[in-house]
């Protein structure tokens, strides 16, 4: 049951804000390319899947950063650094949950499974962009956001240049958030070398977070409305945009936890994009 518990934490069972944020924009796109409720099959094969991968990726990014995990205080007990379960226990993890999520999609179609791939890859190379990358939250943006393409292939066996657009809207949103989280690591970051965009950005960090909020409202706002999204739609986005000017009060200080605070608030700024969707769709 301890070994158990120990691979509970590798793969963040604990801690559900990474799935969510990769939900959010998943669910979304199933409902766009759908024009309304997408089929249970689909909302099952997807959910399951963000999570499978999600904590797939965990462990792998656990396994990568081993030997650096123990000079950041936030991640110096997780348990592969902490020498509680060994690389390759991580790397077995990773594989079965990865082969899990690849089961879920066989009854899909073939670009969809194809898309899967290029997933994997892009999740299982992340944690490397931390060494030679200035903004590696840009590339964990396509990570986060690449259930969209694959949600609109699902249905729609196509992927459209909006697909695309909401994609690189959410890659913006994905360093905003991103960047709120290296905040908080920012003084041990730069000890040990470790590339993130709160130390490319410097002192220009909250500046460009709020930027990054901005451009990411503002795409998917030009993509909902070419969608035919209406007010509905336009209501969740400034419900996001108010949570957004929120954490701006929590990270201009660039205080840690209030930096982590705003971090995990971004739940909520993406579930009010996604209930923006739903209920235009609801009420048409």
């Amino acid at each position: 049951m301890n070994k158990l518990a120990l691979y509970f934490r590798l793969i963040r069972l604990d801690k559900p804000i990474g799935t969510v944020l990769l939900l959010w924009p998943t669910l979304c796109a199933l409902w766009l390319a759908q024009q309304g409720v997408p089929d249970w099959r689909l909302l099952l094969i997807f959910t399951l899947g963000t999570f499978l991968m999600r904590s797939a990726g965990c462990a792998i990014n656990d396994y990568a950063d081993q030997d650096i995990d123990k000079f950041v205080k936030r991640t110096a007990e997780r348990p592969i650094t902490s020498g509680r379960i060994s690389g390759k226990e991580a790397l077995a993890v990773a594989g079965v949950l990865t082969v899990l999520a690849f089961c879920l999609i066989l009854p899909l179609n073939a670009l969809t499974k194809q898309l899967s791939v290029a997933a994997v890859i892009i999740a299982g190379t992340y944690p490397y962009f931390k060494r030679f990358f200035a903004i590696p939250q840009a590339y964990l943006g396509i990570a986060f956001g690449f259930g969209i393409p694959m949600g609109f292939a699902a249905i729609t066996d196509s992927v459209p240049v909006v697909a695309w657009l909401l994609l690189l809207g959410n890659v913006f949103w994905a360093v905003a958030y991103d960047t709120e989280y290296a905040m908080v690591d920012r003084d041990d970051d730069l000890k040990i070398g470790i590339k993130t965009s709160a130390i490319t950005f410097g002192r220009y960090d909250v500046a460009i977070v709020m930027f990054c909020y901005a451009v990411f409202l503002l795409v998917w706002l030009g993509c909902g409305w070419y969608l035919g999204l209406r007010y509905w739609f336009v209501a969740g986005l400034l419900v996001a945009a108010g949570c957004a000017v929120y954490h701006y009060t929590l990270i201009r200080a660039r205080e840690r936890m209030p930096c982590f605070a705003a971090f995990r608030h971004n739940n909520w700024l993406g579930a009010a994009v996604f209930a923006g969707v739903v209920l235009d769709f609801a009420f048409r």
